[in-house]
């Protein structure tokens, strides 16, 4: 059953805003003011055109374009494994997410089983990636209301998530982790990067979540600022196709590591019977910029539930189909000590006549922070993709920005910019 949050002291939606836009009579003398993208709430990649009847917001016209990337044309110049360094910069707030996601699409492409231990870590870090994210949002929403030390609470922990990212990969920010089948490389020790995990979740997300909790969740300023603000009603949610913790704020029950289980969050997922892991999906009923908060809140600690669950069950064996599959990059022991792994290498690498793809299209999603993530796919049969369309979560989320601020004063953007959590990179295609 879902885990129902219950904001204390509730309030009514905002009474201002409603009668605002049922009485309001426009008259045509409206100011014009561009909010951003220089504006530090919009974080210089957002711009909204404000129609400012005194403060109160008449119209509200989003822009975008401020972070233009081009990621979904790239794809076709870029072989199944040299896209991850693309995907790792749309969400840039979990990377590693990004990369986990795009090669689950080329995997359903492929029909490549992944082995248990891959399964295993790329579960690990995908949950280490949703803390990483919701830790940045929820200090950034504070941050954006005048409670900076909530900001440097968040941020501390952020630090020690990526120096773990640091030690799997060799890289903090973009690490570029998976490949086709399996990863970059096996994780480098599996004591240390056990007792990294545990320091995390046991001892420094916990005290963080603890810390931002007994200074925000009763602070009479952040709830007077976030309450009834920004209110999105669960029709409104699925009629515009919202995912992620902005649906479940809403009462939207809609989890693709549920609906549409994937990695360990399916049965039988080491190929002997193993169950899935077990998580509650987080769920609030009042859709308002509070409750957003609340449910990412509560999200990291479903996250370091769900990592407790594998942290001490990591299988031993190879992290990469190569045994399985000719489109799998070969250990570098296999590639110096066997003809088949050198040729294997050879043709990944240097030639690209290792890829042989089946002529279809395949649409792939995972649960990602900000909501469904989802690749669609469409293949020629050559070594890179003929078409890649992206279904990022932001850009669906952040479209319904104009409905849900009109006819709130001016200063409540700031808060409902934070609790959206808008990734400027996942808007410009």
């Amino acid at each position: 059953m879902p885990f129902t949050l219950k904001p204390d002291d509730a309030l009514s939606v905002d009474a201002d805003k409603a009668s605002y836009l049922q009485n309001h009579v426009d008259t045509g003398d409206r100011w014009v003011l561009n909010f951003g993208p220089q504006h530090p709430a919009t974080h210089t990649t957002l711009r909204l055109v404000l129609e400012l009847d005194g403060e109160r917001i008449a119209r509200c016209t989003p822009h975008i374009g401020y972070l233009h990337s081009g990621f979904e044309k790239l794809a076709e110049s870029l072989d199944y494994n040299q896209y991850v360094t693309i995907v790792s910069r749309m969400d840039y707030l979990s990377p590693i997410a990004n990369d986990i996601a795009w090669h689950g699409a080329v995997e359903k492409l492929f029909g490549i089983d992944l082995t248990p231990r891959c399964k295993v870590l790329r579960t690990i870090m995908h949950e280490m990636a949703r803390i990483q994210n919701h830790l940045l949002c929820t200090g950034a929403a504070g941050l954006d209301l005048n409670a900076f030390t909530g900001f440097i609470y968040a941020f501390n922990v952020r630090e020690k998530i990526y120096d773990l990212v640091d030690y799997i990969s060799g890289q903090r920010f973009h690490p570029d982790w998976t490949r086709v089948g399996g990863l970059m490389q096996d994780i480098p020790d599996d004591a240390m990067f056990i007792r990294l995990v545990k320091d995390l979740i046991d001892k420094e997300v916990p005290t963080a979540v603890d810390e931002l909790e007994r200074l925000l969740n009763r602070n009479r300023i952040f709830v007077d600022r976030t309450q009834g603000i920004g209110v999105i009603t669960k029709q409104d949610a699925i009629d515009w196709s919202l995912t992620g913790p902005m649906a479940r704020a809403s009462g939207v029950l809609r989890d693709l590591r549920k609906d549409s289980p994937y990695l360990c969050f399916k049965d039988n997922w080491d190929g002997q019977g193993a169950e899935a892991v077990k998580f509650t999906v987080v769920a609030a009923d009042e859709g308002d910029a509070r409750a957003r908060f609340l449910v990412r809140m509560e999200e990291i600690k479903q996250s370091c539930a769900i990592i407790r669950q594998l942290i001490d069950k990591i299988p031993a064996g190879p992290v990469d189909s190569f045994a399985d599959s000719k489109v799998v990059k070969p250990n570098k022991k296999d590639v110096y000590g066997s003809i088949e792994g050198l040729i294997q290498h050879f043709e990944l690498i240097m030639t690209n006549r290792g890829w042989t793809p089946p002529v279809a299209e395949v649409y792939s999603a995972q649960e990602s922070a900000n909501g469904e993530l989802g690749y669609y796919l469409v293949s020629d049969g050559g070594p890179r993709a003929w078409r890649v369309k992206v279904r990022p979560p932001c850009f669906l989320n952040y479209s319904i920005m104009s409905k849900i601020t009109e006819g709130h004063l001016l200063s409540d953007i700031v808060a409902i910019i934070g609790s959206i959590n808008v990734v400027a990179a996942e808007l410009d295609r």
